[in-house]
């Protein structure tokens, strides 16, 4: 029979903390706690097994399962001395979701389940304790209505609000009145009533199982999928559901609850950081609705007023930091000074803070420079881009909040997730909200920054912003954020809907409008983290760029050459632009020399001067390839233009652009076809590449150059052939410089004393098939996977946006094959290409320049292959270096079983 429930209780469980697969993670770490004999209320994990069971036989649960449910409800009364759904000592429940890897707010938990009228009493009766027992109850009838009989949230909230304004007892500190909370009860059960058309079930058992229905059903509400399709999550992990008998932070002011950091999840200082809240259960410090108090450091901290537990609090972490050797994130609640912990997990952490903890784990002897690379999410290091706020000029600061989520952003202000998603194609908006809720996810990924005038540090929109690398303010001091008449008050300030302001998570300042950002400098532990994958990885990192920007960004990221620089790129200035849709529309030669001699002394410079940047390092320059249709003119004025600088009348250039236009022009006249058409194009190209170079040997300190030339487009052996006659006619002008792989033409190389190699673009299907008889014609290959995707899915990277969501919805495409490369596909074409080049070539060099080259999961498919580089943006240059890195450390633990994963 299949074990759907595993029991743990201090100092005994029968999971483990390796068993997060079955038991999600918060079940993992609630056994693994267990077995430490830490204070943990004692309880049962449903696993993961029963949530994939439950779909996969339409919404019904094992047979053997509701045994099981049974022997645990009475082994927890045996070890509690409750009794559930008792007139005597009652146990109360919380049933709460769990899935394997952690999604902060985005399935449901029920607290206080077990209640009805007799357990009230009963409680009332062994505590004297009234406002405690109604709480308890007003909670329990909230959170059962709203997620497992799905009546509005707001119908609740509503209700409980009306009903302590209209209170005679003056509220003070958040402490509503026994007759409010009364009246609330019993408003309560008639809005369950009349939006459900049921009356409140009052046999606990009842109440349990649809609970638990109703937790694996979060599974796949709609923020829980927004959640995992971020994420990458996938679906047939399913959640686990714990059951553990409620302690209550709610009973008082010696009572409280809490979530605490063993580290700065924002900066990773070595500190304690986390927030409480005196008299108050669990959800209101997560879902943000109170703003709370600091764990220490301050005079009304947990350190102060709950001293004892605190203590405890601190010895616990220690220990559970030293058994993961991972900062942990930990959910605790204090009932009568006495402290249980509910929950223990991986802290999310910003990408500055994961660099920060991991080089100091390393340095404390707690874990390997292996281990802290592979703790490093390659692609959450974009967060390390984010600009910040420049306060060396003064700033008028308009509101302080909590800095949540570090970075900067200016945008306009909307006030709903609806808002955010329509105004976000269009603009940078900063999502203002009162508090943020789980729905609001789809908001949140689309805003630059969110503010929030309840919350604290750890409620859900400072989690999820963390996570997602957006700056966030919560709690902000003096702000009244009217969200049905779109307005944002802070003081004297009325902020409307569409108005811009700036948002610095890093300080938690507000600023009216925009105000002047900066780009951020590199720590020591990031520079450090860089170094140790330097030290580890194969795949050299090189950048794609063309502009001096670019060039210098891509030394300042690591870069080590340029892998590709798109000389079609160069042309889109005031200057050349003309020039170049001259070339393209001369109807003879003697216009188009005349504009190639004009653009030449422009390319020298421009070549001169990226020459100059690298210094020595590779550069991979690739000759025109531009669809024409990106040059030539569309709007009159430019048509006339173009007219009169070749001395033609209007009517002829009409002609002459009919006679040019393509019907699907990306795989048209472009790339090497271009060159053999125009020759005299690729010819200047040469030209002013080698000019330069002769240039920069003239100078009194020579520079040194590395050159690559790579020729696109190739499909047939005999195009790569034809161009390289083409490139020999120039290069027997400068004898001082020669290509080895051109000598095989031309022996007299005796003078030559710069040397350059001559490559291809390998982005066509038949390209990589012919490999083989290509590669004896030159001395490398660059994968364009960009490209080489289109072709062999037949789909037009620029209109796949129509259907590929339905395509990734229907899990037809498992990802994007334009981000992730398609290994099975494209992936054994670039195999493929790889075996019969090296087989005909053996010194073949080999790289990538496509989009992929970015991307951690195609790089580790470019390291298993054994390519020698690849090539991306500038701005992705240190996910590529990690991710080079993991990629030698998980091959290495295959092959050497190392244990690294």
């Amino acid at each position: 029979m299949n074990k759907w429930i595993y029991y743990f209780a201090t100092g005994v469980a029968e999971g483990s903390d390796d068993m997060q697969h079955q038991l999600g993670g918060k079940g993992a770490g609630l056994a693994a706690m267990s077995k430490l004999k830490m204070p943990v209320p004692p309880g049962f994990t449903i696993t993961t097994e029963v949530c994939n069971y439950y779909y996969e036989h339409h919404d019904i649960l094992p047979l053997s399962f509701h045994n099981q449910l049974q022997h645990s409800l009475q082994r927890l009364e045996k070890d509690t001395g409750k009794l559930f759904g008792g007139t005597i000592n009652p146990l109360l429940l919380s049933v709460r979701s769990g899935a394997v890897v952690s999604m902060p707010g985005m399935m449901d938990s029920i607290l206080n389940l077990g209640m009805n009228d007799e357990v009230c009493n009963a409680i009332i009766n062994q505590t004297q304790n009234k406002h405690f027992a109604f709480d308890c109850y007003r909670r329990f009838l909230e959170m059962y209505g709203s997620i497992v009989l799905k009546i509005p949230y707001y119908l609740f909230e509503d209700s409980f609000e009306l009903n302590k304004t209209q209170t005679s007892l003056q509220q003070t500190n958040d402490i509503v009145s026994i007759e409010s909370l009364e009246k609330t009860i019993d408003d309560f059960k008639k809005i369950i009533i009349k939006y459900s058309g049921q009356e409140f079930p009052t046999d606990p058992y009842l109440q349990l199982q649809s609970a638990i229905e109703a937790v694996l059903r979060s599974w796949k509400n709609d923020r829980a999928i927004t959640y995992r399709t971020l994420h990458n999550i996938p679906e047939r992990l399913g959640t686990a559901v714990n059951i553990q008998s409620m302690v209550f932070g709610n009973t008082g002011n010696h009572s409280a609850t809490g979530v605490v950091f063993t580290r700065c999840p924002s900066t990773g200082e070595k500190k304690l950081f986390g927030e409480f809240l005196i008299n108050a259960q669990g959800e209101d410090i997560v879902a943000g609705t109170k703003t709370p108090m600091p764990i220490m450091d301050n005079h009304n901290s947990m350190q102060t007023l709950l001293p004892s537990a605190f203590q405890e609090l601190q010895d616990l972490c220690r220990q559970l930091e030293l058994h993961y050797r991972d900062p942990q994130d930990i959910e605790f609640t204090v009932e009568n000074g006495k402290l249980y912990l509910l929950q223990t997990r991986s802290a999310k952490r910003t990408t500055s803070a994961a660099i920060k903890i991991a080089v100091d784990m390393v340095q404390e002897k707690l874990i390997s420079k292996t281990d802290a690379l592979m703790r490093i999410e390659p692609e959450s290091l974009n967060q390390l881009l984010h600009s910040r706020v420049d306060y060396s000029k003064p700033l008028e600061v308009i509101a302080q909040g909590l800095p949540a989520s570090p970075g900067a952003a200016t945008g306009i202000v909307v006030f709903s997730t609806q808002e955010a998603e329509l105004m976000a194609t269009h603009h940078k908006v900063i999502l203002v909200r009162n508090d943020t809720s789980p729905e609001d996810i789809k908001g949140i990924h689309v805003s630059t920054g969110i503010a929030t005038a309840r919350g604290g540090m750890t409620s859900h929109a400072a989690v999820v912003t963390r996570g997602l690398g957006k700056p966030c303010i919560c709690g902000i001091s003096g702000s009244t954020i009217d969200e049905t008449n779109k307005t944002f008050k802070i003081g004297d300030i009325i902020i409307k809907q569409g108005d811009e302001i700036t948002i610095d998570g890093t300080t938690g300042k507000v600023f009216l409008g925009r105000v002047p950002l900066v780009h951020p400098v590199f720590s020591d532990e990031f520079i450090t983290i860089l170094g140790w994958a330097d030290e580890i990885r194969d795949l050299k990192v090189r950048a794609n760029a063309e502009t001096t920007l670019d060039a210098k960004m891509a030394l300042k990221f690591g870069a080590q050459g340029i892998g590709l620089c798109r000389t079609e790129h160069m042309f889109f200035d005031a200057d050349k632009i003309p020039l170049i849709r001259e070339i393209i529309v001369a109807p003879d030669v003697t216009r188009r020399k005349s504009a190639i001699a004009r653009l030449l002394p422009l390319q020298i410079e421009d070549f001169k001067e990226l020459f100059r940047i690298m210094n020595g390092l590779p550069v991979n320059i690739r000759l025109l390839d531009p669809p024409l249709h990106e040059f030539l003119p569309t709007q009159e004025i430019d048509k006339i233009a173009l007219a009169k600088s070749l001395d033609l009348p209007l009517a002829i250039i009409q002609q002459r652009l009919h006679a040019l236009h393509e019907v699907n022009p990306m795989l048209g006249h472009r790339g090497c076809r271009l060159g053999i058409s125009y020759p005299e194009i690729y010819q200047m190209q040469v030209r002013a590449i080698l000019g330069a170079i002769q240039a920069l040997q003239e100078e009194s300190t020579p520079i040194p150059v590395m050159l690559e030339l790579m020729i696109p487009l190739i499909s047939n052996v005999n195009e790569l052939k034809t161009l390289k006659l083409h490139i020999q006619e120039v290069v027997d002008d400068f004898p001082q410089i020669s290509a080895p792989i051109l000598n095989r033409m031309n022996e007299s190389t005796e003078t030559a004393t710069i040397h350059f190699t001559i490559g291809t673009m390998i982005e066509l299907p038949r390209a990589a098939l012919q490999a083989g008889i290509i590669a004896e014609e030159v001395e490398y290959f660059s994968f364009g996977t960009n490209d080489l995707t289109q072709t062999t899915y037949g789909i037009s990277r620029d209109d796949v946006a129509s259907f590929l969501p339905d395509y990734l919805a229907q899990q037809i495409f498992p990802h994007d094959p334009f981000i992730q490369l398609d290994e099975a596909g494209v992936g054994e074409l670039i195999n493929i290409a790889v075996e019969r080049g090296r087989l005909r070539n053996p010194k073949l060099k080999l790289g990538v320049c496509g989009e992929h080259a970015g991307n951690p999961q195609s790089i580790r498919f470019f390291h298993k292959l054994g390519l020698d580089y690849i090539s991306c943006s500038p701005y992705r240059i240190p996910i590529a270096i990690v991710a080079a890195a993991q990629a030698k450390i998980l091959g290495s633990s295959r092959n050497n079983n190392l244990g690294i994963s």
